[in-house]
């Protein structure tokens, strides 16, 4: 065989392998070990238990929306673990191309430079956004819709026994630290970048001083140009730039006025965090399970309970809070199909990765490598080894 079509073939049959473990693949022999309501959920999928480099690692994802949107990774190596979770809006292009790409420029320049530090992550994400912005601007005339199409990015770093932290949007990350006498309490590591909060309002409003319009409520919600919630992002190339602006014929996307300036950035929130004796696990999500679950019902439940199928047991409960307030039984949010789900609740995808400190890393070890073990892809979760993304 050719050199080239063998290497085309190669990556057809890696395709498959990405896509071929699901949530029922699981449950018929697979690692998940489900239940009989799960079983009648086909939108959900989950690991129920994995390894990492300095523990194990649960994670879950339950589709809404007609297309899933979440887009999330797990890669992990000898010293090191990334935990990726994307919440798109707007289309799955920008959270796909995220999944893709972002932890690629992290492998890179951290090979480049000999260590994690927060330059690197911010560069990552940098890289990321002019990625994307490449593909809009080379695409939008046949697609105008990808302009229009978004993603928060949540991203957590594992190394030294530090974690670095990094986030635009308002995925959270929140660790569960225990107490002298066992109990469990919430830390929220990450900040939301969202207009319903007003610390968040405030910023624009410093930011577009000139700009009465910079966030309006509109049907009882607090926006951004009255259009978007979150003030920072991966793409809505139409809102950072003139040249990529939305036909004003499609009205969820239609500007009052021409943009003058950027009203959302890429610029990530990011931190530095050395990992504690005390610290037990971290819960990686995007907002779909926050807007049901407060940060110390989430600690609790994981803290509660076994490890194995955790970040499954979180998405329940955060669908029978839903069905609560909607007067609802859970079985029956269960049973709605993908598109009217959304009207319930959005895409939820959680992580949950436990620290075993004694699994920890010294300080003195090496360029991280990783490879990827855990992938939610196009709405079917699968795992994968065996791709060295540092020599």
């Amino acid at each position: 065989m050719w050199p080239w079509l063998e290497k085309i073939a190669s990556a057809c049959w890696d395709r498959v392998r990405r896509y071929s473990l699901t949530r029922r693949d699981e449950d018929n022999g697979g690692s998940g070990s489900g239940s009989g309501a799960d079983a009648e959920d086909l939108l959900l999928w989950s690991r129920d238990i994995g390894r990492h480099a300095a523990g194990e690692f649960s994670f879950a994802v339950v589709q809404a929306n007609e297309v899933l949107e979440d887009h999330s990774q797990v890669e992990t190596g000898a010293d090191a673990t990334f935990v990726g979770v994307y919440d798109g809006h707007g289309g799955a292009e920008a959270s796909r191309f995220i999944s893709n790409h972002l932890s690629a420029h992290l492998v890179r320049l951290a090979q480049e430079s000999g260590i994690v530090s927060e330059d690197v992550v911010r560069n990552a994400f940098s890289a990321t956004e002019q990625g994307f912005m490449s593909l809009v601007r080379r695409t939008h005339l046949i697609k105008p819709s990808i302009a229009a199409i978004g993603s928060c990015c949540l991203v957590g770093v594992i190394w030294r026994k530090t974690l670095y932290l990094a986030n635009l949007g308002d995925s959270r990350a929140v660790v569960g630290c225990l107490t002298g006498s066992n109990k469990i309490v919430a830390e929220q590591l990450t900040r939301d970048h969202n207009a319903s909060i007003e610390e968040v309002r405030q910023e624009l409003r410093s930011l577009h001083p000139d700009d009465s319009q910079i966030v309006v409520m509109k049907n009882g919600v607090w926006r951004i140009k009255g259009i978007i919630q979150v003030s920072r992002s991966i793409g809505d190339a139409y809102l950072k730039k003139q040249e990529f602006a939305v036909d004003p014929s499609i009205t969820r996307f239609h500007l009052s006025e021409p943009l003058r300036r950027p009203v959302l950035t890429s610029e990530p929130s990011i931190c530095t965090r050395p990992i504690r004796p005390q610290d037990s696990f971290v819960i990686f999500a995007s907002d779909g399970l926050w807007e049901h679950l407060t940060n110390q019902r989430a600690v609790e439940i994981v803290h509660n309970n076994p490890r194995e199928g955790i970040a499954r047991r979180l998405v329940r409960a955060a669908l029978k809070e839903a069905a609560r307030k909607r007067e609802m039984r859970y079985n029956d949010i269960t049973r709605l199909e993908k598109g009217v789900r959304r009207f319930f609740h959005d895409d939820i995808t959680v992580v949950v990765v436990f620290i075993d400190h004694g699994l920890l890393q010294e300080g003195n070890a090496s360029t991280p490598e990783l490879s990827v073990r855990g992938f939610v892809e196009s709405g079917a979760p699968s795992t994968f080894s065996g791709l060295n993304s540092i020599p």
